[in-house]
């Protein structure tokens, strides 16, 4: 048996001001609310912090581009298997980035991908912090400063890539699927 959680929606009317108010923003913004929001809102203080965190990290100005964020957030969740981070973040990717291939090229094989060697670097680090982050050493530093990367860039590729981690997990064990809207974004430049 499945917990309620699962298949739980919200009802905007039973939400927190504050938290109905984001919803709404982000739905009129994009024409629809990623279900993210609507899960996550299930669990009010959660949903402040997660939000709060992400964007202390995805809408920070200066250091590494919007693009780069995106592509740390589909390498990472590829190699951790969700769905929902590789299919909206991978739209997200799209429209920063203008290019309409890449975040498949990055969730497919980013070693394939066409990206930069900086972009690579940063695919590099931001998946070793996914998948084994005790097993940094010096190599791994000196490879993201021989690509012009500064302390904070390397700490925004790993802090992002330990939040994705976590969200990751949670997208897995609700079983949140991406909203249909978030595969044809960005399709077309």
């Amino acid at each position: 048996m499945f917990p309620k959680f699962i298949e739980e929606v919200i009802d905007l009317d039973q939400v927190d001001p504050d938290i109905r108010e984001t919803i709404v923003a982000v739905g009129e913004k994009t024409g629809f609310v990623p279900a993210v929001f609507t899960k996550l809102a299930l669990r009010p203080d959660e949903f402040r912090a997660f939000f709060a965190y992400h964007n202390a990290l995805m809408n920070k100005d200066g250091g590494l581009s919007k693009k780069e964020r995106e592509m740390i957030v589909v390498a990472t969740s590829a190699q951790n298997n969700c769905l929902y981070c590789v299919v909206a973040h991978g739209a997200i990717l799209r429209i920063y980035s203008k290019d309409s291939t890449i975040s498949d090229q990055i969730a497919t094989n980013y070693h394939l991908a066409e990206l930069t060697e900086r972009e690579r670097t940063i695919c590099n680090f931001a998946v070793k912090v996914a998948l084994s982050a005790d097993s940094i050493t010096e190599e791994d530093y000196d490879a993201c400063y021989a690509v012009g990367l500064t302390d904070d860039e390397i700490w925004d590729i790993g802090a992002i890539s330990a939040m994705f981690a976590m969200s990751n997990r949670i997208a897995g064990f609700t079983q949140l699927k991406p909203n249909r809207e978030f595969y044809t974004m960005g399709r077309k430049y």
